[in-house]
Order: C-alpha cells, then sequence, then structure tokens
C-alpha cells in the first residue's frame, strides 16, 4: 500500500493539467481492470478527463465510490515536498488529499474480489480531475451516478489524529456584489458624485452581521475593489463574498438576504451574482443509518471510530441530495493543502478493512425496496 501511495505521489496531478494528470490517470484504470473493472473515461475540460469504472451487470442495486486524483499542488512540488517516509507516516504532495484514499478503495475491492466476499450491491466507481476546484465538470457525472445508487462512500480523508468519518459538510455559495455609483471630480465638485466605495463599506459591514457562530453560518467578504483614481469619487466597486451553512435552510436565509441588499444612496445600484456551489451534506435519516453500518462494521474488526462536522465540502455534498452519504473513509493523517501533508501507513490497512465490509453491507435506505430517495 505503501508503495502504490508513494508511486501515485511522484506522478503529481495538479487540477486541469491535462497532461500532468496522464500517468496517474493511466496507473488508475490499470489497476482497476487487473481486478476486473470495465473502466471508461469520461471527457472534461481542457483534456482533463475523468475515470468511471463498473463491476458487474448492472441489474443489481449499485452503490458509488467517490474519489479524485488531482491534487492542488503545481508540478514541480516534489523537488520541495519530497515523497518520503519519515517516523511511520509518508509525506508528499497529495498523499493526504485523497491519493491514500484511492490506495485503500483498490485494497480493499481487491481483498472482497479475491476473497470471493459477496457485495449485495455492484460496486461504481467515479475519479474525478477537478475536485480541487470546485468539481465545475464532473458534478453533472457525480450528481448522474448518485441518483442511480443505493449509497455513496467518499474516499476524501478522515478528520483528525483519530480518523473521525464526515457525517456533516457545509454547503458553500460565492457571490459577487458588484455596486454601481456616479463619478465626479472629488476636488472640484465631489456632491455631485455617488461614491461606490463607500456605499460597498457600508453594505460589507451588513455582510458580515450575517455571521452566525452559533448556528454555524459564516459569512465572509474576501476580497474588495473598486474606483478610478483617488482624485474621483469612485463610480464603481465590487467584492467577493464566500458563505458557508450547515443546512440547506440557512442557504436559503443568507442567499437571500444577500440578494435583499438596499443602497443608501438612490444613486447607487447594487447587482448580486453568485449561488451555492454545493449544497450542504446534512445528517439526514439515510446518512445515519450509513454511519451506523460504518460503527457496526468498525466494531466487528476492533474498531472505535468517530464521526466530525466540518467546514470544507466534497463531492459528498452533491451525493448526499441524492442518496445515502458517507464521508471521510479515506486516509488518516494530516496536512491537506499544507506542505507537512502525510498519512499514518499503518491505518491504511484497518481503514480498507472497513470499506471492504461497507462493500459487503446490505442495501441501504435509498434501495427501492426500503423506500424512495
Amino acid at each position: 500500500m505503501t508503495k502504490l501511495l508513494a508511486d501515485l505521489a511522484k506522478a503529481e496531478s495538479p487540477s486541469l493539467e491535462g497532461m500532468a494528470q496522464e500517468p496517474v490517470r493511466r496507473m488508475l484504470s490499470a489497476l482497476l481492470k487487473d481486478i476486473g473493472f470495465t473502466v471508461e473515461r469520461l471527457p472534461g475540460a481542457e483534456g482533463c478527463d475523468h475515470i468511471r469504472a463498473t463491476l458487474g451487470t448492472g441489474a443489481r442495486p449499485q452503490q458509488l465510490l467517490l474519489g479524485h486524483f488531482d491534487t492542488v499542488w503545481p508540478v514541480g512540488t516534489v523537488g520541495q515536498m519530497p515523497v518520503e517516509m519519515r517516523e511511520g507516516c509518508l509525506y508528499g504532495p497529495g498523499v493526504f488529499d485523497m491519493k491514500g484514499g484511492l490506495v485503500q478503495m483498490i485494497f480493499a475491492l481487491r481483498a472482497n474480489l479475491e476473497l470471493g466476499v459477496e457485495m449485495p450491491c455492484d460496486p461504481v466507481i467515479l475519479l474525478n480531475c477537478d475536485e480541487e476546484i470546485g468539481s465545475p465538470d464532473s458534478r453533472r457525472h457525480v450528481e448522474a451516478m448518485a441518483a442511480e445508487a443505493d449509497r455513496a462512500l467518499v474516499m476524501e480523508p478522515s478528520y483528525g489524529p483519530d480518523g473521525r468519518l464526515k457525517t456533516g459538510r457545509k454547503g458553500v455559495g460565492r457571490f459577487a456584489l458588484k455596486v454601481s455609483g456616479v463619478a465626479s471630480h472629488a476636488g472640484l465638485d465631489p456632491g455631485a458624485g455617488a461614491s461606490a466605495i463607500l456605499e460597498l463599506s457600508r453594505q460589507v459591514e451588513r455582510l458580515f452581521e450575517l455571521n452566525d457562530a452559533e448556528r454555524g453560518v459564516t459569512v465572509n467578504v474576501g476580497t474588495i475593489d473598486g474606483g478610478m483614481q483617488a482624485n474621483i469619487v469612485a463610480p464603481e466597486a465590487s467584492a467577493e463574498i464566500e458563505t458557508r451553512v450547515p443546512t440547506a435552510a440557512d442557504a436559503e436565509s443568507v442567499e437571500a438576504a444577500i440578494r435583499s441588499l438596499v443602497p443608501g444612496d438612490d444613486r447607487v445600484s447594487l447587482e448580486v451574482e453568485g449561488d451555492f456551489r454545493r449544497p450542504p451534506l446534512e445528517p439526514t435519516p439515510r446518512n445515519r443509518m450509513l454511519w451506523e453500518r460504518a460503527r457496526e462494521a468498525a466494531a466487528e474488526i476492533g474498531l472505535e471510530i468517530d464521526e466530525a462536522q466540518v467546514g470544507g465540502a466534497s463531492d459528498g455534498n452533491f451525493a448526499s441530495t441524492l442518496t445515502a452519504t458517507l464521508d471521510g473513509l479515506g486516509a488518516v493523517g494530516d496536512g491537506a493543502h499544507a506542505d507537512h501533508e502525510h498519512v499514518v501507513v499503518e491505518r491504511m490497512p484497518e481503514r480498507a478493512a472497513l470499506l471492504a465490509l461497507l462493500l459487503a453491507g446490505p442495501p441501504g435506505p435509498s434501495s427501492p425496496m426500503e423506500g424512495s430517495r
């Protein structure tokens, strides 16, 4: 497992660099074919193709395994962050987020197939190449495949040193606020102007007032821009806003508040663009049932696992709106998107075993015989 992970990490695969991703794509495709999967490439943007792999006839219920092979690290990072073992951990770009999870997935599937373990739901795999930039192209594939699946198992890294599974993720919204004012000479006739920058400063305060720590709602104005030069009353200004919310109801409320902003000066106009890019992954009844199955499966092999609600988003957010979803089934480690990124290698076999047991579990609450989605 360590050797495979090291090989995958050394084959750097930054988002939207199709040529750079090709070695990893070929390695993963070959590994899946070797254990009996039918593999196809799903064309993506700018030559960055996704992988879809199927096993079985499609006549039985399906279970979707979700992962991504793109990373945030540019080509050449291995020169500064070498792939190496230190004190029981494998360090390197992308090992934790999330190539370690892909290794565990392959070994879990291989174990079940080689041991003849029955998997009541046919495994279907989607590995995309653009998750780190929000899955702009692959979202359609995630949602289409999740809609056909009994459950979705997401191979994103676990949370914290004890490897908690992720049973809740916040939804993420991105908005742009554009303010149009009236220009004038700041020295000769300042009263004739209506400053877009002044109006934007007032609206920024209103936006920050939408934060609610108790509910877990965050609204952040990350960038502002505007004006022409110092002696001109600014005719335009803009701000970029990110918001994260734990529930769909919060998303609706926050978006409505952003879109209902009103200027204090009737000579100024406001325009809001954007939406929620990822819905929240909420602890729905079917998701809770899948979590309980995972806890029971862990107990069978002597593991105690816990759960976490996290602020980051993944493709599990999309899947959760369509089928029972459990996230964070990947590697135990730390340092996602940081220069100390690493995986605790001795935890990889136990996490692969946990996944193997989940794959062998019975159909879940999303199946036609147990209720509609």
